[in-house]
């Protein structure tokens, strides 16, 4: 960088701080903004004597904005640090500044919102104000009962000043954007503009709900408070408890609460944790905020005129950055489901470059407003397919053309079925039968070994299969006649097709490919009925008692069910098992239980317990798939369940287990090993 380039970075910063502090939009995104600033600072550590008077550095919001309500006490940024090499830096450099080693530090998710300051005189809600450029900040007290988690009144009387990020969690998000877009103005580019922008709305015509996490509590000054004078000495995390007894929302509630540790190796360990459950959270972080518990050493190490010197913000990879929209692909799946998918100038996020994301269907194209051509937010989270977030409307050119949507099926030209908002090819699973058949046959399906995706192709190509039906029908001479078709692999076939009539009645369902279901719906949906015949007698009510089939999913499943009634008919004539074994249909009495409405039987080992299965499996279930091991939980009574929570009774951790092993210690569940869980359900290993 030489002093044009840095000149021009210091304008490109300031004006992002400044477009995203007053209105909550930018043209770039976190991270590109994180990197210009770094390069800004490096270039000014080796030219301090050029440094420009509007640099962003050492100035809280980047310098980009003023307020007019003074703060109480100054209501800082915080510098970052982006390694463990960096944080075991800022420890030492704490530790020379205060004398001694931090014997206790705070260690918290960094909420990805906007920080404000909420002042209760007698323990009423009297004001709001942004933090501005930290000396004075923005009165937004019009917003004051539109925050969850920022009550109007405490749970006594006191006079505070509570300290906290306003976000949207994704919920909020989504419904945001539904309503503003039905109010004609442009979607949010992402949940942190959602919150900054809806926070200095004013006068609009309706409004969306947001939600508030405190951080910090202190004394309002010339107030007669019980509290006056004894919250300066506590530790932050006593601060945080204390909030939370007053009724402010913290993350005490949360998957990944406020701790204290004791050492920088445990606030390592942490901020893995965390890291690592990030992409379960219902709203975004960007990072982990670590302090200095106690507050003598808070006030050893003081603060500079940008940032407190107790204090860092330990900075995660951005999952979230902001690239062009250069075209939209439209793919067919196995179940005729006709897919969007947006081609993206290549960016990197999480250490991937990311081409390519999903656009959901095109009811959320139109919703969103998105145009070829568009600068777009794309997130992506850990393994979380990337998508495409919205439109970052404010940086329009004019050029962007509409998304042209098909008139037929781009796969085979027949016509689309647009009657939900998932559009479908007419012709379902037909459409694309090699992709169908070959997940039919697939070891968590029918597992028909030997019938992989060539000898699929070979099938359909000669026209000896035309449904999953024709598979069970296919004769030796067939299959011999075929190229690189031997007599062995021929019988071998054969015999796993024969192996197949014989799955039970879950994974049929499962072949089929029914919309609105998979692996665990097929399985609830087969011991709730026990038998084909049931399954196809079903109405939309009786379809609802099945565990987690709505109102709106059930017509769906039993109106696709009724259209596969020829190929229904076709498996049984074949010999295909229709029951399910083990599982008893419910009768009338029973409709409503919820042992038998859930797909539980009762008895077993892990009877009425929810069960997550994470890392790799060793020991007797090393070969099981995770499908298979699910299959296993509830023949032994128990329910499988993909995520943790409070209800989740075990969770089985094998090698590598991550973040969801972190979060059942978090909140105190019982854990056990692959080989521990073998000896529990021993008799229901199959």
């Amino acid at each position: 960088m030489d002093a044009v380039a840095y000149a021009q970075a210091v304008q490109d910063a300031v004006g992002a701080a400044k477009a995203y502090y007053e209105g909550g939009t930018s043209p770039i995104d976190d991270d590109t903004y994180d990197r210009l600033v770094r390069a800004i600072a490096e270039w000014e550590s080796e030219h301090p004597d050029e440094v420009l008077p509007d640099s962003p550095t050492g100035k809280v919001a980047g310098g980009s904005v003023e307020g007019d309500v003074p703060h109480t006490v100054a209501m800082l940024s915080l510098d970052n640090v982006f390694s463990a090499e960096e944080f075991t830096a800022w420890t030492a450099s704490l530790a020379r500044r205060i004398g001694h080693d931090v014997t206790r530090f705070s260690v918290e998710a960094k909420l990805d919102g906007l920080a404000i300051a909420a002042r209760y005189t007698g323990g009423r809600l009297t004001r709001l104000i942004t933090r501005g450029d930290g000396t004075a900040g923005e009165d937004v007290s019009h917003a004051i009962g539109t925050i969850e988690g920022l009550p109007r009144e405490l749970a006594r009387p006191v006079s505070v000043e509570v300290r906290g990020e306003v976000l949207m969690t994704t919920a909020q998000f989504e419904h945001a954007n539904e309503v503003r877009t039905a109010h004609g103005g442009q979607p949010f580019a992402n949940p942190r503009n959602a919150a900054a922008g809806t926070l200095r709305a004013k006068e609009r015509a309706y409004t969306v709900p947001m939600t508030f996490f405190g951080y910090g509590l202190l004394a309002l000054p010339d107030t007669d408070s019980e509290l006056s004078g004894r919250l300066d000495e506590l530790a932050h995390s006593d601060l945080m408890a204390l909030a939370a007894e007053l009724g402010v929302h913290t993350t005490a509630r949360t998957a990944v609460p406020g701790t204290a540790v004791d050492t920088a190796e445990q606030v390592l360990e942490r901020v893995t944790e965390i890291a690592g459950l990030r992409a379960e959270l219902p709203f975004g972080i960007d990072g982990i905020v670590v302090k200095a518990d106690l507050a003598a050493d808070q006030r050893a190490a003081g603060a500079g005129s940008r940032a407190p010197r107790w204090a860092v913000a330990y900075k995660l990879p951005a999952v979230e950055k902001i690239t062009r929209l250069l075209a939209v692909e439209w793919n067919v799946g196995r179940t005729g489901i006709i897919a969007p998918r947006a081609v993206l100038e290549p960016v990197r996020i999480e250490g991937s470059t990311i081409t390519y994301a999903t656009l959901h269907n095109p009811a959320d194209i139109t919703r969103r407003d998105l145009r070829l051509g568009d600068h777009v937010m794309v997130h992506r989270a850990g393994d979380v397919i990337p998508r495409v977030e919205a439109p970052v409307a404010h940086l329009r050119t004019g050029d962007e053309q509409p998304i042209v949507f098909p008139e037929e099926c781009p796969r085979c030209g027949s016509a689309i079925d647009t009657s939900e908002e998932r559009w479908r090819c007419e012709r379902g699973r037909d459409c694309h039968l090699v992709a169908s058949l070959s997940y039919a046959a697939g070891r968590d399906q029918l597992d028909i070994e030997g019938l992989g995706g060539t000898r699929v192709v070979q099938l359909v190509a000669a026209g000896l299969v035309t449904d999953l039906g024709d598979l069970f029908a296919l004769t030796r001479e067939q299959l011999l006649g075929l190229e690189r078709m031997g007599e062995t692999s021929t019988d071998n076939l054969l015999a796993a097709i024969e192996r197949a009539k014989g799955q039970p009645l879950s994974r049929v369902l499962c072949a089929l490919g029914v919309r609105g279901t998979g692996r665990s719906m097929s399985r609830r949906i087969a011991r709730y009925f026990a038998t084909m015949d049931r399954v196809r007698a079903a109405d939309a009510e009786a379809m609802q008692r099945v565990e987690g089939i709505g109102a709106e999913k059930a017509p769906s499943i039993v109106a696709e069910l009724a259209g596969l009634a020829p190929l229904l008919d076709k498996l049984a004539a074949a010999g295909v098992n229709m029951t399910e074994p083990g599982a008893t249909a419910p009768s009338p009495t029973d409709a409503t239980d919820e042992a038998v409405a859930t797909g539980i039987e009762e008895g077993g080992p892990l009877a009425g317990m929810a069960v997550v299965v994470t890392g790799a499996m060793t020991g007797p279930l090393e070969k099981l798939t995770r499908n298979e091991m699910n299959e296993l939980i509830e023949r032994a009574g128990g329910r499988s369940s993909s995520s943790v929570s409070k209800k989740t009774g075990l969770v089985v951790a094998g090698e590598n287990a991550g973040s969801k092993r972190a979060k059942a210690e978090q909140l105190g569940i019982r854990l056990s090993t692959p080989e521990d869980f073998a000896v529990l359900v021993a008799d229901h290993l199959a």
